[in-house]
């Protein structure tokens, strides 16, 4: 039987539910702050719809890889309330993301559009998984053409039988 005071939460299951509960928030807190401040979103919730949809299609600066609306970086949170104060202010989806794109490029959008400037963006992972294959069987034509080695000549044998003799346990 355990001492007074020692195992009680942990024997009737109280600590293990309690850490659950506390990891499960610490891996929720990032989409728990991208939800934003409730005070940042709009009063008509289809407006507010229009905005998330809006930062759905914008890149995340810092981010990179992650949308104005999944992002808790402090770039995102200013430009989620661009959008809103443009969505509030009667502008298109089309306005407000070609407002975001004059000011900062194409860069900014998730989906940048396809011309010569652009053509390195949407390159760049064909490029890469051809390279990473090429390597690959570069590697294995290498490996496969190398030589066998040579074989040891008589007295090369002799040498390591001599040495392999004279070590405990050969």
């Amino acid at each position: 039987m355990a001492p007074a005071g020692v195992g009680g939460a942990a024997a009737n299951g109280q600590r293990p539910r309690s850490f659950v509960l506390a990891a499960l928030l610490l891996l929720a807190s990032p989409a728990l702050a991208a939800v934003g401040d409730p005070a940042e979103q709009l009063r008509d919730p289809a407006q507010e719809e229009k905005a998330r949809a809006i930062g759905r299609e914008l890149r995340c600066m810092v981010c990179q890889n992650q949308s104005i609306e999944d992002s808790d970086a402090d770039l995102a949170r200013d430009l989620r309330r661009i959008v809103r104060e443009q969505v509030a202010a009667g502008r298109s989806e089309r306005e407000v993301i070609d407002y975001l794109h004059d000011r900062y490029g194409d860069y900014v959008l998730l989906r940048p559009p396809l011309r010569a400037g652009t053509l390195l963006l949407w390159a760049a992972p064909a490029v890469a998984l051809a390279g990473g294959v090429a390597l690959v069987l570069a590697m294995r034509r290498r490996s496969a053409a190398a030589p066998a080695p040579a074989p040891l000549s008589e007295e090369e044998e002799a040498r390591l039988a001599e040495k392999l003799r004279g070590r405990p346990g050969a």
